[in-house]
């Protein structure tokens, strides 16, 4: 079927559901999107919200409660990075009930959980953003970074309320334009509804505005960052420095990988909104579902972090079997002394002075 279809929108929720393409042939019928993302999102969603949420508690956890874990810049930012997973896993289970029945929880809700996504989007990329300009300040420029290691510390936790109100402001399309749509069988939706005018300026600039701000200027600065990096350490020879900073070299890279498809799609999107060239309805509806496999991918960044940092993080492993014990060894003895008695590690505070800015 050729032509021009109403919906051309590559928005999952833009389906028109339960009608005969053959009683209106400028439709295009797309209830079996619907149908798709009922039977793969819930069990997704809920393997995301399960690991997820073990994976960041246990972050959030050691982070809060071994010394010296946050008195380095990476540790302020991968706490922030694991708050917002956790601040983001806790919508999906909404999110799985609305792929199942509909949108039963009102606007304001869809509203929040709209923004929540979003708000969590920028402030990973802008975390792991911060982490890459770290690594380059500590590596590249030693000198600097021993001379203002207290200062470091406070630009930290400044740059993470900045990250924090930056994201609430790139989310405020969100709280604007989410609302709860009905389809022709009385099935309610949320979706995001953009003021209408002739030439879709507004969904234009709001996925530009994600693709820019979310993807395309943090990427660029951690290809620069990492490259001076790479080309220093290379200069070095040092396998421990290689070690450490594998670490966040795949914690980036896993992000990078979830994302790209997800916002590969949105420049189409983007494209398909200035200028209407995908009219095909079974383009259309390919696009559709893999806008749902795209957007899945870039939810799975949320519990795929914290399990890099136990099973190659050796400082976070090591600390994290020592309060596993710890707690063991408590609860064995009926008290909280063992727990209090556990010996802190000493060398923490040597990696801390020697290399501050590798050690996870």
């Amino acid at each position: 079927m050729t032509g021009t279809f109403f919906c051309t929108s590559m928005d999952p929720s833009d389906y028109d559901y339960g009608i005969d393409p053959s009683e209106d042939p400028g439709l295009c019928y797309r209830g079996w999107v619907r149908t798709f993302r009922g039977q793969y999102e819930p069990p997704l969603f809920w393997i995301i919200f399960i690991l997820g949420a073990v994976g960041n508690c246990l972050v959030v956890w050691i982070y809060t409660t071994v010394r010296n874990r946050l008195k380095t810049m990476t540790g302020v930012y991968l706490l922030n990075l694991a708050v917002a997973d956790l601040l983001f896993l806790s919508m999906l289970p909404f999110w799985a009930v609305d792929a199942i029945k509909g949108w039963d929880f009102g606007v304001p809700f869809c509203k929040m959980v709209s923004a929540v996504y979003k708000i969590n989007f920028f402030s990973s990329m802008l975390l792991l953003t911060c982490i890459s300009v770290d690594r380059y300040i500590a590596i590249v420029q030693v000198t600097k970074a021993q001379n203002f290691k207290k200062q470091r510390l406070f630009y930290s936790k400044l740059a993470c309320l900045v990250v924090w109100c930056i994201s609430a402001l790139l989310a405020l399309p969100e709280f604007i334009f989410a609302q709860v749509k009905t389809d022709p069988n009385g099935r309610s939706f949320c979706s995001l509804v953009y003021w209408e005018n002739t030439n879709n300026w507004t969904k234009i600039f709001v996925l530009s505005l994600q693709i820019c701000m979310g993807f395309c200027l943090p990427l660029l600065i951690m290809i620069f960052c990492y490259s001076v990096i790479i080309r220093t350490l290379l200069q070095a020879k040092s396998f421990e420095k290689h070690k450490a900073l594998r670490v966040i070299f795949v914690v980036v890279f896993v992000f990078i990988l979830s994302q790209l498809p997800h916002n590969a799609l949105l420049i189409m999107e983007a494209t398909q909104a200035a200028h209407t060239t995908i009219t095909d309805c079974k383009t259309v509806v390919l696009f559709d579902v893999a806008g749902q496999v795209a957007k899945s991918l870039a939810f799975t960044h949320a519990c795929l972090n914290p399990f890099l940092y136990v099973f190659m993080g050796v400082r976070f492993r090591q600390d994290l079997l020592r309060k596993l014990k710890a707690c063991a060894g408590g609860m064995g003895t009926g008290g909280l002394s063992k727990i209090q008695a556990v010996p802190k590690r000493p060398s923490i505070m040597s990696d801390t002075e020697t290399t501050p800015a590798l050690s996870i």
